[in-house]
């Protein structure tokens, strides 16, 4: 009785009314599936017609190769940052929401997909919830992550490993074993969203 009753706590408190004062917010935007520029590019903009989400700033676009399961496609990879006055867990549901309706489908767990959109941090919370982990788990060793993070926001500071964006990043490239941060490469500047340019095609 009493772990239900936190549960219920837990839950009312990450679903706070959107009447709050805006907070900073970081997500990040994959997809090695189809078109994959015109489906950043329509996450970007359907994140961005959220009267609760103001997006301020989106990173270059990066292609990557897949990590965990490897036999699939590269990816294109963004990250952008919002202030937002949704709670966190319904700005989780809202880019699921998203997902949806640009057609995600995995077939194979960590699989090809048409768009992800993971919620990176949330202001400096830290939370650890049934479906919602934030700072979202595995950021230190993403480099698909780290290099567009650090592209816009070099000084944020993860609450729970204490160290910036631009210093995660140094510390997984220093790393000899580590093989990630060679295979991203920059496909378009920033402003990719908006201006036309020439995809080097599908995956």
């Amino acid at each position: 009785m009493r772990d239900n009753k936190k549960r219920t706590a837990l839950h009312s408190a990450l679903r706070t009314p959107d009447s709050a004062l805006p907070v900073p917010a970081f997500i990040g935007i994959g997809s090695n599936m189809g078109d994959r520029l015109a489906f950043c590019r329509e996450a970007v903009h359907r994140l961005g017609s959220e009267p609760a989400i103001r997006i301020k700033k989106i990173s270059s676009l990066y292609e990557t190769d897949p990590v965990d399961y490897l036999e699939q496609n590269r990816f294109y990879n963004a990250v952008a940052e919002i202030k937002t006055s949704l709670s966190p867990a319904l700005l989780l549901e809202r880019c699921r929401e998203i997902e949806h309706q640009i057609g995600k489908n995995i077939l194979i767990p960590k699989g090809p997909r048409t768009i992800d959109l993971d919620l990176l941090f949330y202001d400096h919370s830290t939370i650890d919830a049934p479906g919602l982990q934030i700072p979202h788990p595995g950021i230190s060793s993403r480099a698909f992550v780290l290099i567009p993070l650090s592209e816009i926001a070099p000084d944020l500071i993860h609450p729970v490993l204490h160290a910036s964006a631009a210093e995660m990043l140094r510390r997984l490239a220093s790393e000899t074993s580590r093989r990630d941060a060679s295979t991203v490469e920059k496909v378009a500047a920033q402003g990719w969203e908006n201006t036309p340019f020439v995809s080097n095609g599908p995956s």
